[in-house]
């Protein structure tokens, strides 16, 4: 029997900065975010980017932690004992061995997305593998509020990567196949990656294309997306992080939704989580608090 392929499968990923010695550097720290899908090892060096690991969350906690952030100190010479300190984050922030501190995945988002695309930023969407945050920043990357949506994987990665195998289209593809469609379709109605499965194959079987299957899908996950926004206030500059800030598909459609620009992303939008820990636990070094 012929292995199924696996289109739900997003690019892993690892990067170490060349123009870094971490034997330099008088404050080494760590950020380790062990989110439902995937997990990211941030290292810093004085508060600059070191190396990152970004990959899929394995059977457990412990192990996915672990396992991202040996990824992401390999061939460095770097160990864990040389780390100053480091924070958890995420989805199984309390499961995080190496961890002297877990910090919530709201506060560390807010954090990394300060970090990551300037002090201008305002309002933050994270996008994660089962929830999504609307989150109201200051200039210094402090929550001032935010709203929560986890009631349904439809508006989130998991949903999406449901879609992805069903239509057997790989997820690094969804998004820009979504946009090749003469004029959008109505969304999907459901609000449930289950009914919606069924609405889909439906929609299938009455001829539409996948491409306008997708874009759908996508419309209706910006629309859900856009709701949790206006709740909680969006206010320019706008910034996403998580897995689907990468789909143009759901981006395009949010942005006119909104009729507001997301900034450009200059990192890894996966990684915002566990920069943000990254940094709070450079703060705590600084601050004596290693405890």
């Amino acid at each position: 029997m012929a292995e199924q392929k696996e289109y739900w499968r997003w690019t892993e990923s690892r990067w170490t900065n060349p123009d870094l010695d971490w034997k330099k550097a008088k404050i080494i720290t760590a950020g380790v975010d062990v989110g439902s899908v995937s997990s990211q090892a941030v290292i810093m060096c004085d508060g600059q980017l070191y190396a990152y690991a970004n990959m899929r969350t394995g059977s457990n906690s412990p192990d996915s932690a672990w396992n991202a952030f040996n990824w992401a100190v390999e061939g460095t010479g770097l160990a864990v004992d040389d780390i100053h300190y480091t924070v958890g984050t995420g989805y199984g922030r309390v499961n995080v061995p190496m961890a002297n501190k877990a910090v919530t995945e709201i506060a560390c988002h807010a954090r990394g997305a300060n970090f990551m695309y300037g002090p201008t930023v305002r309002t933050v969407l994270d996008m994660g593998g089962q929830d999504c945050k609307a989150i109201t920043i200051d200039d210094k990357g402090k929550v001032q509020s935010f709203l929560m949506n986890d009631k349904c994987a439809a508006g989130t990665g998991r949903g999406m990567e449901v879609f992805a195998n069903l239509l057997s289209v790989s997820i690094n593809e969804v998004g820009d196949m979504s946009l090749k469609v003469d004029e959008e379709p109505p969304p999907v109605s459901s609000t449930c990656v289950v009914f919606a499965k069924a609405e889909a194959t439906g929609l299938l079987r009455a001829g539409w294309t996948t491409e306008r299957v997708l874009a759908a899908y996508c419309l209706a996950m910006a629309q859900r997306v856009v709701s949790l926004l206006e709740r909680n206030g969006v206010t320019p500059d706008f910034a996403i992080t998580g897995g689907i800030a990468k789909n143009a598909g759901v981006v395009t459609r949010l942005e006119k939704l909104l009729n507001m620009k997301a900034l450009a992303p200059k990192i890894d939008t996966q990684l915002a989580g566990a920069v943000g820990a990254a940094l709070f636990a450079k703060a705590l070094v600084e601050k004596g608090k290693k405890k």
